[in-house]
């Protein structure tokens, strides 16, 4: 029979799943063939990335504690690579996905997932209610907490692989079926948490980072933990027991011989005549003053205007008390009267002084400069 080039259901699903739409229908008797997904390359090395993960938990773990004021404990991941496919097999029907995306130093999809339960305990642990609705406050709750573990991740991811441009954007957080679960494409890593809240109920939370950041992070923690022989594979000779110099050969020299090393019995052999020993020199550790040529480039930034600031004073207040705030609360700041006040450029400290009054405008005056030396070293000019 003649096909009007319309395709039946049975061959859309065909292609679908993989198989030779030609093997559907028609009376053809040969079988069909299935074309298996290919499967991209795990490049990240899961045993370093857990490693690392597993040696943040305690600091999590207190971190947590602090901000919902219970006994929680975060235990040390299970870690594996995974696919979509894959993964949303091991989640519940509803979870609450927190996007900590890193934007810089390892830039890359930075995701964590909680089953709705888990959220909704740790949302009543933060704001002390009960039955709590998972809504845009409870969200933003959760968000805090997370932008908290992650601060904490950079700070050791920072130490251990030397790499201080580590940033991530603020977490967002939704509540949403797991298939609307935005995903990294191909392969991605998973650490696989247990959950501890004290509430005697089992939780988990998976934090997931895509192939890019996880095979940049790797690269980092393996480079610090097993940094390459300096000189480029150059070996320099064993030193043998005894005393004879045996002369190393030199690529491009003419067969020239150097003593570079000390063999096993004889005298002491060179072609180059006695060595020319001095004593090393190292340079003087002063700060240097700014040349001419310097002080030129500095006059051309002159004209560059810095945001200037004067900060009265912060504190700390936990999210219930800053959404509970109203015309007429009274925020108590960290100085006391009359203490004063930081001037800051640029967010660095560079003074401090007093607040004055100026023709109905605030000022301030300056009491104390802080050390050029200071605010340049501050300013990350150093």
């Amino acid at each position: 029979m003649m096909s009007d080039g319309a395709l039946s259901q049975d061959e859309i699903d065909a292609l679908l799943a993989g198989v030779d739409s030609s093997a559907m229908g028609g009376g053809h008797s040969h079988a069909a063939t299935m074309t298996a997904p290919s499967t991209a390359a795990v490049d990240f090395d899961i045993g370093a990335l857990k490693g690392f993960f597993s040696s943040t938990t305690d600091a999590l773990s207190s971190n947590l504690s602090a901000l919902t004021g219970a006994a929680v404990t975060l235990s040390p991941p299970q870690a594996d690579s995974s696919d979509r496919d894959s993964f949303l097999n091991q989640l519940p029907d509803t979870v609450t996905v927190i996007s900590a995306n890193y934007t810089s130093g390892f830039p890359g999809e930075h995701i964590f997932i909680l089953p709705e339960e888990s959220a909704r305990a740790i949302a009543s642990l933060m704001t002390k209610e009960e039955d709590i609705q998972l809504d845009d406050m409870a969200m933003s709750v959760i968000g805090e907490v997370v932008s908290q573990m992650v601060g904490t991740q950079i700070t050791s991811l920072t130490d251990k692989t030397g790499n201080k441009s580590i940033v991530a954007a603020s977490p967002t957080a939704a509540n949403v079926p797991k298939a609307a679960a935005a995903l990294p494409a191909g392969n991605f890593a998973v650490m696989n948490y247990n959950l501890d809240l004290g509430d005697g109920k089992p939780h988990k939370m998976w934090e997931i980072l895509g192939s890019s950041p996880a095979n940049d992070i790797s690269i980092g923690l393996n480079g610090i933990a097993g940094q390459p022989a300096m000189g480029g594979g150059m070996q320099m000779p064993a030193m043998g027991m005894g005393g004879g110099m045996q002369g190393m050969q030199m690529p491009g020299m003419q067969g020239m011989q150097m003593g570079m090393g000390m063999g096993m019995g004889g005298g002491m052999q060179s072609n180059l005549g006695p060595a020319n020993v001095q004593a090393v020199q190292f340079p003087n550790l002063m700060q240097p003053r700014l040349g001419p040529h310097e002080a030129g480039n500095i006059g051309l930034i002159m004209d560059v205007s810095m945001e200037m600031t004067v900060e009265l004073g912060r504190t700390r207040k936990l999210i219930k008390e800053i959404l509970g705030m109203g015309e007429g609360t009274i925020i108590e700041l960290d100085k006391l009267a009359g203490e004063p006040v930081d001037i800051l450029v640029n967010h660095k400290l560079i003074a401090k002084g007093e607040v004055v009054v100026i023709d109905e405008n605030f000022g301030v005056r300056v009491t104390e400069i802080v050390s050029p030396m200071e605010r340049i070293n501050d300013m990350g000019y150093n």
